[in-house]
């Protein structure tokens, strides 16, 4: 595997490409196939290597790997796997800087960005070391010398699924959590950055797993059915886009198996007169405009309540305009990198051009960065404020997954509440104010599963879980995919319920009665052990 130089500038080609093949039980193996799809630096649009194009053949290869180490990897104790966690903890420490570069090189991220990439990530691995101490079960004497009891068992094998805009966070929210409940896994990294896997493949190497315990296969939607349709594989974890997410969903339970698939989001932010004009502008230009706009968890809609020609309402728009164009491009600290491909370029653009057609107001254009950077071949596209005058505009309604922020005035609190409730999507929303009564209000009545006051991006850290609401285009499938959530999903919870005979040797028991007792006195009448 290649090492990224530490002194190579941020966004440039590394000195010599790299092949980034599948990894099966400790080896590095070409696909069967031999074929190969380019992986492309976002920044230049320039070929940094190429990564294998995996067939179900090669997925039944790491399968098969997973599923020879699963017996002795979950005869450990919890405790044992949690030690190869620690260690490989320390080395994602170690290794953080070259990981984030690694993560600028091939998504785009500042470096600022990259870093909390990577830091995020090695959070849920912290959350994972806990679990000996989490994964405890319950003993109790539920009826005279009836005992019950709880054990957690790993599935077996199983695969995660992972997307492009967080090359480290995201199949984080998974591997640690699933491994040291005593799972062996098969990733599936997004083809257009894996690079960034390539390297943790060898500190996982390095920590001490086993061979087969990790295994990981490269590729596209064959790679993908193939991994949900495997017999072998006991669950499935998916983040991507909704009707890719819906899809790996159905297909998943259609085989009666377990699967929780996170999809996308059209998240809304409530700005209340009495919020804090600078606060609150610092807050949602970098919900929007962090990363990109290519997370789930970015702010798309602003909804400023109140008169939409009061001070505080045109100060707070204003401030959050001039913050936004004072952004520039590139991927050094405090910058806005690229978006991940032209496809994404495109889409981006054609939300823009329609809210035009539509009648908006575009009060900051991205697309001066195109006609600014017209030598470089990256694909950037600037922050960009539209200001609605319909709350059906496409850009009011679905998601673009880039720096736009659509703005609509609302004159009432219970307006902003059905615009966000009225969304397909369930992931999350925040409210900006200096009132904790007004919050709460809101908190109450939102319809999303990650809620925010006075921050703009949400997310739930350790030991609180991840996941959109269920019944929205947010969530598909089963449970959380991290935090007690994760460890739901990626384990069986066996209950034991045992009786012993009495002793026959006498003996003196306080309170001993004839027949089954119960703590308050009497006949256990719902105890059937032994007798009908």
């Amino acid at each position: 595997m290649r090492s990224v130089n530490n002194n190579q500038t941020m966004g440039e080609a590394p000195p010599t490409e790299t092949t980034v093949n599948n990894y099966i039980a400790g080896q590095i193996c070409p696909p069967a196939s031999k074929d190969y799809l380019p992986i492309i630096n976002p920044s230049t649009s320039l070929q940094i290597g190429q990564v294998a194009l995996s067939s179900p053949q090669d997925v039944n290869t790491a399968v098969s790997a997973a599923q020879t180490a699963f017996s002795s990897w979950s005869s450990l104790t919890v405790k044992a796997r949690a030690a190869y966690m620690l260690n490989f903890h320390a080395l994602v420490r170690e290794n953080a800087q070259e990981l984030a570069q690694l993560i600028v090189l091939e998504n785009g991220k500042n470096i600022t960005e990259a870093l909390a990439d990577v830091a995020k990530g090695n959070e849920t691995v912290e959350y994972a070391c806990s679990l000996p101490q989490l994964m405890q079960g319950k003993i109790d004497r539920v009826s005279g010398q009836v005992t019950c009891q709880d054990r957690r068992d790993a599935l077996g094998v199983v695969a995660s699924i992972v997307p492009f805009n967080f090359p480290f966070m995201v199949p984080f929210w998974t591997l640690p959590i699933a491994l040291v409940t005593g799972n062996c896994i098969v990733l599936k990294p997004s083809e257009k950055v894996p690079l960034t896997m390539y390297k943790v493949i060898e500190l996982f190497e390095k920590a001490g797993f086993p061979k087969g315990v990790i295994n990981m296969v490269n590729g596209t939607k064959d790679c993908v059915q193939a991994l949900i349709d495997h017999p072998n594989v006991k669950a499935v974890t998916f983040v991507g886009s909704s009707p890719v997410a819906k899809i790996v969903s159905d297909r998943c339970h259609s085989l009666n198996k377990r699967c929780t698939a996170l999809g996308g989001a059209k998240n809304h932010l409530i700005s209340l007169p009495d919020c804090d004009v600078e606060g609150t502008a610092q807050d949602v230009v970098v919900s929007y405009a962090g990363c990109a706009g290519q997370r789930c968890m970015a702010a798309s809609v602003l909804l400023i309540v109140g008169d939409k020609e009061g001070a505080v309402q045109k100060a707070l728009l204003d401030k959050v305009i001039e913050k936004a164009a004072s952004i520039k491009a590139g991927t050094a600290a405090g910058q806005m990198g690229p978006v991940i491909d032209s496809q994404s370029m495109t889409k981006i653009l054609s939300y823009i051009e329609q809210s035009e057609k539509d009648g908006a107001k575009i009060l900051l254009d991205g697309r001066v960065w195109m006609k600014e950077m017209e030598g470089n071949k990256g694909n950037f596209i600037g922050p960009t404020v539209i200001l609605h005058s319909s709350k059906t505009d496409k850009a009011m309604c679905e998601e673009i997954f880039g720096p736009v922020l659509s703005v609509y005035n609302v004159a009432t609190w219970q307006e902003a509440i059905e615009i966000e409730n009225s969304n397909p999507f369930g992931n999350a929303a925040a409210v900006y104010t200096s009132n904790g009564g007004h919050a709460e209000w809101f908190m109450a009545r939102v319809r999303a599963s990650m809620l925010g006051v006075n921050i703009g991006i949400p997310v739930p850290r350790e030991p609180f879980s991840f996941g959109g609401l269920y019944g929205t285009r947010s969530k598909y499938g089963d449970m959380d995919i991290t935090g007690d959530g994760a460890i739901e999903f990626f384990t069986n919870r066996i209950k034991i319920t045992s009786k012993w005979p009495k002793p026959t040797v006498p003996e003196y028991v306080m309170g001993e009665q004839e027949g089954a007792v119960v703590m308050n006195g009497g006949t256990d009448h719902a105890n059937f052990a032994g007798r009908m």
